[in-house]
Formats: C-alpha cells, structure tokens, sequence
C-alpha cells in the first residue's frame, strides 16, 4: 500500500470517528511515525509502506480513533513560537493562553526589562517560559504540586536553554513561604514584577469540558471548587499583596467568569487598574490587574 492511501484511509476513517480536523490529524501522525516533516508526506505519495512502518501508524491511529489528543501523541505542541514537550502529566498548551504572554510583553514597554516572575500551577512551563525567551535579564520561579510536571518545564527549560534562569518549585502555590523564599533566593527581590497562572478554573460539574479533556488531562490541572474560582481567588489574594508597583498580575479563567473575577480584584484593593481580557472567540480569557510606580 503506498503512502497516499494511507493518508487518504485514515482522514477517512478519522472523519467516520467525528475527529475534528482529520486530514490535519493524519498528516501530522504519518509524518511523526515516518519521522520526516509533514510537507515531505507529498513528496513520498507513491512510496509503499514497509510492514513495521505500517505497523507504527497503525498503533498511532488507534490512539488517536480512541480520542487521546495529538499533541500527547507526538509528545510535544507549539506554544508562542517554541516547541513544549507535553505527556499526560501536564495541560495540553491552548492559544487563548498567548494572551497571557502577549498581555505581559504589553505591559512591559519601555519598562526595566530584569523582571522576577512567578508561574503559579505552571505545568510544562510554557507560560513562564516563553517570557523568558522574551526577556533575556528576567529571573522565573516555576510552581507547581506535580512532580512529574516539574520534569516536564525542566525538559523544556533546557530545550529553550533558560534553565539558568529557572527555580522550579514542588509546592502547593498557595504555600506563598516557600514560594516567595524561592523567589527571593533567586532574584534577590521582595516584590513579584509579574505573577502569571493558568490554575484549574473549571467546575466539577461544567457539562461543557470536552469528553476526551476529562479522559486525558490531568484533573488536578482542571477543576477546582467554588465553581472553579476557589483557586483563582484565593491565589490572587494570597500574592496580591507580594505584588511590585509597577507590577502585573495575569491569571486565565473561563469564559463565565469575568464578571466574578472582576469583582474579585475590585474588592483586593491592590490594583490600579482591572481588565478583563477576552479571547479570539470574544471570551473572557484573562483577568489583568495592574498596579502602577
């Protein structure tokens, strides 16, 4: 059987298992099996398949058809223009969270570039991470429970070569001794310039969150109680305080909570200034507050 009917077969059978972008899917699965760039599959379309390399896309078909996403397949997913290692133990990165590094680069024009950042609950890193490739004099203290986790944003620090800029820490973010301790250890600052988090903002009871999401990502990094705002809130309230003027707090929530959240920053009476930042789809994204010099 030659390359292009295997292609063709498994759009095909990807489209009879409702998967959302088949023909996507199975370039980016031939391509990975076959180790070569998916542009070389067009290249290679009356190549026969050999049986073991058949027998590789097999078994990454059959993942794939049992809804396993992707980016666990492959075992990385392009994050703001870098490539973060991924498996199971970490989020899947998503573009609606570039709006939390886009909102920090915003903030800081024409600012003292040799930030201290935290990264509550950080997962692969690619939030922490990608501003540091950002800004090559900011110092980043990565938190999270997961140590397996850890392992992920370690890998990926030393792929983006910023682990000297690094300190991961396996704490509860909540723990703010150990982090803030971390923190100082490492800048040599008492006050956090940027506070960035993606916590689990989802509700136990969400009807919404995607079938092959609950099967596949860590539950840790997805639900959390008081509709999913405890974390949001009580994360915010505990570093809020720690934050510098000028400072910045950036923290990803669902598309219902902005209202909430807005309130929830009003009532700190810490920020200068609240937005609520919403995503391509027009979504509350990202809850922004900043406090001024």
């Amino acid at each position: 059987m030659k390359l292009k009917e295997i292609l063709d077969k498994t759009t095909a059978f990807f489209k009879d298992k409702k998967i959302e972008s088949p023909r996507l899917d199975a370039e980016l699965l031939l391509a990975h099996g076959l180790k070569c760039e998916r542009i070389q599959l067009y290249l290679r379309f009356d190549q026969p398949m050999k049986e073991d390399e058949l027998a590789v896309l097999r078994e990454l078909v059959r993942r794939r058809a049992s809804g396993e996403p992707v980016a666990y397949i492959l075992g990385y997913r392009d994050f703001f223009g870098h490539r973060f290692e991924v498996n199971s133990s970490v989020l899947i990165p998503r573009p609606e969270t570039e709006h939390i590094v886009e909102e920090a680069i915003s903030w800081a024009k024409d600012k003292n570039q040799n930030f201290g950042i935290i990264d509550l609950g950080c997962g692969s890193g690619c939030i922490g991470l990608s501003l540091l490739k950002e800004f090559p004099e900011a110092r980043l203290v990565a938190v999270d429970l997961s140590e397996k986790a850890l392992e992920v944003a370690a890998h990926n620090a030393q792929a983006l070569e910023v682990s000297d800029r690094v300190k991961l820490v396996q704490a509860d973010a909540a723990n703010a001794d150990a982090v803030l301790s971390a923190y100082k250890d490492l800048t040599g600052k008492d006050k956090v310039d940027i506070l960035v988090s993606n916590p689990p903002y989802i509700s136990h009871d969400d009807p919404q969150v995607e079938e092959n999401v609950k099967k596949f990502e860590p539950h840790s990094a997805l639900y959390a109680e008081d509709q999913g705002l405890a974390l949001l809130r009580s994360w915010s309230r505990i570093y809020g305080s720690h934050l510098n003027a000028p400072g910045i707090m950036l923290m990803e929530m669902g598309m219902s909570q902005g209202s909430a959240m807005r309130e929830h920053f009003v009532n700190l009476k810490i920020f200068n200034e609240i937005n609520v930042v919403k995503d391509l789809s027009g979504h509350d994204r990202v809850i922004r507050g900043v406090t001024y010099g």
